[in-house]
Protein backbone atom coordinates (compact mmCIF):
# COMPACT_ATOMS: atom_id res chain seq x y z
CA UNK A 1 0.00 0.00 0.00
CA UNK A 2 1.50 3.31 -1.31
CA UNK A 3 0.76 6.24 1.21
CA UNK A 4 1.58 9.63 1.21
CA UNK A 5 3.20 10.52 4.25
CA UNK A 6 5.11 14.11 3.48
CA UNK A 7 3.00 15.95 5.41
CA UNK A 8 4.31 13.98 8.40
CA UNK A 9 7.78 15.31 10.19
CA UNK A 10 9.48 12.38 10.39
CA UNK A 11 12.00 12.97 13.63
CA UNK A 12 16.24 12.71 12.72
CA UNK A 13 15.46 8.37 13.78
CA UNK A 14 12.29 8.70 11.15
CA UNK A 15 10.02 8.47 13.86
CA UNK A 16 6.70 10.38 15.18
CA UNK A 17 5.15 10.50 18.81
CA UNK A 18 1.39 9.04 18.53
CA UNK A 19 -0.84 10.60 21.09
CA UNK A 20 -3.23 7.76 21.76
CA UNK A 21 -6.79 8.94 23.08
CA UNK A 22 -9.74 7.26 24.05
CA UNK A 23 -12.45 8.15 21.52
CA UNK A 24 -15.30 8.20 24.03
CA UNK A 25 -14.17 9.82 26.44
CA UNK A 26 -11.21 11.77 25.81
CA UNK A 27 -9.21 10.75 27.59
CA UNK A 28 -5.44 10.50 27.07
CA UNK A 29 -4.64 6.87 27.16
CA UNK A 30 -0.67 6.62 26.40
CA UNK A 31 1.99 7.91 24.11
CA UNK A 32 4.36 5.82 21.46
CA UNK A 33 6.03 6.24 18.65
CA UNK A 34 5.59 5.21 14.61
CA UNK A 35 8.01 5.14 12.18
CA UNK A 36 6.57 4.63 9.00
CA UNK A 37 5.88 1.37 8.39
CA UNK A 38 3.54 1.09 11.70
CA UNK A 39 1.98 4.29 10.40
CA UNK A 40 1.33 1.82 7.17
CA UNK A 41 0.41 -0.90 9.09
CA UNK A 42 -1.98 1.08 11.43
CA UNK A 43 -4.10 2.33 8.46
CA UNK A 44 -4.11 -1.23 6.88
CA UNK A 45 -5.28 -2.86 9.57
CA UNK A 46 -7.43 -0.20 11.50
CA UNK A 47 -5.03 -1.50 14.53
CA UNK A 48 -2.26 1.14 16.21
CA UNK A 49 1.43 -0.70 15.72
CA UNK A 50 4.19 1.37 16.69
CA UNK A 51 7.82 1.08 17.13
CA UNK A 52 9.71 0.35 19.96
CA UNK A 53 12.98 2.12 20.36
CA UNK A 54 14.25 -0.18 23.56
CA UNK A 55 13.65 -3.88 21.56
CA UNK A 56 13.86 -1.71 17.85
CA UNK A 57 11.07 -3.47 16.24
CA UNK A 58 7.58 -3.41 15.32
CA UNK A 59 5.00 -3.75 17.69
CA UNK A 60 0.81 -4.52 17.27
CA UNK A 61 -0.61 -3.16 20.84
CA UNK A 62 -2.59 -5.74 22.18
CA UNK A 63 -0.77 -8.98 20.23
CA UNK A 64 -0.28 -10.49 23.45
CA UNK A 65 -2.44 -9.13 25.77
CA UNK A 66 -5.64 -8.88 23.98
CA UNK A 67 -5.74 -4.76 24.97
CA UNK A 68 -5.96 -4.11 20.82
CA UNK A 69 -7.03 -0.46 20.16
CA UNK A 70 -9.35 -0.63 17.34
CA UNK A 71 -8.44 3.37 15.50
CA UNK A 72 -11.62 5.43 14.92
CA UNK A 73 -9.73 8.25 13.33
CA UNK A 74 -6.26 10.23 13.00
CA UNK A 75 -4.81 13.61 12.80
CA UNK A 76 -1.50 14.90 12.45
CA UNK A 77 -0.49 18.85 13.97
CA UNK A 78 -0.32 21.94 12.61
CA UNK A 79 3.18 21.48 12.88
CA UNK A 80 3.16 17.70 11.05
CA UNK A 81 5.40 16.77 13.97
CA UNK A 82 2.90 14.66 15.87
CA UNK A 83 -0.42 12.26 15.62
CA UNK A 84 -3.62 11.83 17.47
CA UNK A 85 -4.90 8.61 17.28
CA UNK A 86 -8.38 8.29 18.85
CA UNK A 87 -9.69 4.69 19.16
CA UNK A 88 -11.92 2.02 20.95
CA UNK A 89 -9.60 0.73 23.73
CA UNK A 90 -10.14 -3.06 24.16
CA UNK A 91 -8.71 -3.84 28.24
CA UNK A 92 -6.54 -1.52 29.73
CA UNK A 93 -3.88 1.04 27.72
CA UNK A 94 -1.04 0.43 29.73
CA UNK A 95 0.89 -2.54 30.82
CA UNK A 96 0.63 -1.92 34.35
CA UNK A 97 -2.95 -2.67 33.86
CA UNK A 98 -4.19 0.72 34.33
CA UNK A 99 -7.13 2.73 31.53
CA UNK A 100 -4.49 5.19 31.19
CA UNK A 101 -0.66 5.44 31.10
CA UNK A 102 -0.81 8.95 33.04
CA UNK A 103 -2.07 7.68 36.38
CA UNK A 104 0.93 9.95 38.22
CA UNK A 105 0.17 13.28 39.41
CA UNK A 106 2.43 15.69 39.91
CA UNK A 107 2.13 17.27 42.89
CA UNK A 108 1.57 21.44 43.51
CA UNK A 109 0.40 21.75 39.74
CA UNK A 110 -3.47 22.66 39.56
CA UNK A 111 -6.18 22.72 41.62
CA UNK A 112 -4.70 19.95 43.81
CA UNK A 113 -1.93 22.66 44.86
CA UNK A 114 -4.45 24.46 46.95
CA UNK A 115 -7.06 22.65 49.57
CA UNK A 116 -9.27 25.60 50.26
CA UNK A 117 -10.76 25.88 46.84
CA UNK A 118 -13.85 24.03 47.64
CA UNK A 119 -15.51 21.70 44.53
CA UNK A 120 -17.93 24.27 43.67
CA UNK A 121 -15.47 26.75 43.40
CA UNK A 122 -13.64 24.99 41.04
CA UNK A 123 -16.85 24.18 38.71
CA UNK A 124 -17.65 28.03 38.68
CA UNK A 125 -14.09 28.83 38.19
CA UNK A 126 -14.00 26.66 35.00
CA UNK A 127 -16.07 25.14 32.90
CA UNK A 128 -19.99 24.44 34.28
CA UNK A 129 -20.04 21.02 32.91
CA UNK A 130 -16.62 20.09 33.67
CA UNK A 131 -18.08 17.56 36.23
CA UNK A 132 -19.73 15.51 33.33
CA UNK A 133 -16.30 15.41 31.65
CA UNK A 134 -14.97 14.60 34.67
CA UNK A 135 -17.69 11.70 35.53
CA UNK A 136 -17.70 10.65 32.17
CA UNK A 137 -13.38 9.48 32.16
CA UNK A 138 -14.21 7.99 35.65
CA UNK A 139 -17.11 5.36 34.28
CA UNK A 140 -14.56 4.89 31.28
CA UNK A 141 -11.97 4.19 33.47
CA UNK A 142 -14.36 1.88 35.93
CA UNK A 143 -15.39 0.10 32.67
CA UNK A 144 -12.08 -0.96 31.56
CA UNK A 145 -10.42 -1.38 35.04
CA UNK A 146 -13.40 -3.24 36.75
CA UNK A 147 -12.08 -2.30 40.47
CA UNK A 148 -13.61 -5.28 43.20
CA UNK A 149 -16.21 -3.19 45.15
CA UNK A 150 -17.21 -0.34 43.19
CA UNK A 151 -20.93 0.06 42.07
CA UNK A 152 -19.87 1.15 38.75
CA UNK A 153 -18.18 -2.40 38.31
CA UNK A 154 -20.99 -4.12 39.70
CA UNK A 155 -22.95 -2.19 37.01
CA UNK A 156 -21.22 -3.51 33.56
CA UNK A 157 -20.76 -6.81 35.13
CA UNK A 158 -24.33 -7.45 35.27
CA UNK A 159 -24.91 -6.16 32.68
CA UNK A 160 -27.07 -3.80 29.47
CA UNK A 161 -30.25 -5.12 31.22
CA UNK A 162 -29.33 -4.21 35.30
CA UNK A 163 -27.96 -0.58 33.66
CA UNK A 164 -31.22 -0.54 31.78
CA UNK A 165 -33.26 -1.27 35.05
CA UNK A 166 -31.85 1.53 37.42
CA UNK A 167 -32.48 4.18 34.54
CA UNK A 168 -35.89 3.04 34.39
CA UNK A 169 -35.93 3.13 38.56
CA UNK A 170 -34.34 6.44 38.74
CA UNK A 171 -36.60 8.37 35.98
CA UNK A 172 -39.55 7.02 37.92
CA UNK A 173 -37.78 8.43 41.24
CA UNK A 174 -37.37 11.99 39.17
CA UNK A 175 -41.15 12.02 37.95
CA UNK A 176 -41.98 11.73 41.76
CA UNK A 177 -39.60 13.75 43.28
CA UNK A 178 -41.53 16.56 40.55
CA UNK A 179 -44.94 15.50 41.38
CA UNK A 180 -43.94 16.00 45.36
CA UNK A 181 -42.38 19.59 44.68
CA UNK A 182 -39.40 18.57 46.21
CA UNK A 183 -36.29 20.47 44.71
CA UNK A 184 -34.10 18.77 46.91
CA UNK A 185 -34.99 15.32 46.58
CA UNK A 186 -35.31 16.23 42.73
CA UNK A 187 -31.80 17.53 42.28
CA UNK A 188 -30.45 14.01 44.02
CA UNK A 189 -32.66 12.16 41.85
CA UNK A 190 -31.95 13.65 38.95
CA UNK A 191 -27.86 13.30 39.57
CA UNK A 192 -28.62 9.62 40.10
CA UNK A 193 -30.58 9.66 36.53
CA UNK A 194 -27.42 11.23 34.77
CA UNK A 195 -24.97 9.04 36.72
CA UNK A 196 -26.86 5.63 35.06
CA UNK A 197 -27.70 7.38 31.78
CA UNK A 198 -23.69 7.87 31.53
CA UNK A 199 -23.15 4.16 32.59
CA UNK A 200 -25.47 3.13 29.45
CA UNK A 201 -24.14 5.33 27.45
CA UNK A 202 -20.37 3.54 28.18
CA UNK A 203 -21.79 0.72 28.07
CA UNK A 204 -23.44 1.30 24.57
CA UNK A 205 -20.11 3.32 23.17
CA UNK A 206 -21.42 6.34 22.55
CA UNK A 207 -19.93 9.55 23.86
CA UNK A 208 -21.33 12.44 25.43
CA UNK A 209 -20.22 14.37 22.17
CA UNK A 210 -22.23 12.25 20.12
CA UNK A 211 -25.21 13.38 22.33
CA UNK A 212 -24.35 17.10 22.06
CA UNK A 213 -24.35 16.70 18.14
CA UNK A 214 -27.37 15.33 18.00
CA UNK A 215 -28.91 18.19 20.25
CA UNK A 216 -27.08 21.02 17.95
CA UNK A 217 -28.71 19.36 15.08
CA UNK A 218 -31.98 19.55 16.50
CA UNK A 219 -31.07 22.82 17.55
CA UNK A 220 -30.19 24.40 14.53
CA UNK A 221 -33.08 22.81 12.45
CA UNK A 222 -35.87 24.56 14.50
CA UNK A 223 -34.23 27.74 13.58
CA UNK A 224 -34.71 26.94 10.14
CA UNK A 225 -37.34 28.60 8.60
CA UNK A 226 -40.85 26.69 8.17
Amino acid sequence: MSLNTSSIKWNEAGLVPAIVQDAVSKEVLMMAYMNEESYARSIETGETWFWSRSRGELWHKGATSGHTQQIVSMHYDCDGDTLLVRVVQNGPACHNGTYSCFTNAVEGVGASASTSVSAGELLQSSDRFAMLNQLEATIAQRYIERPEGAYTTYLFEKGVDKILKKVGEESAEVIIAAKNKDNDELRCEASDLIFHLMVLLRERGLSLDEIMAELNRRHNKSKQPS
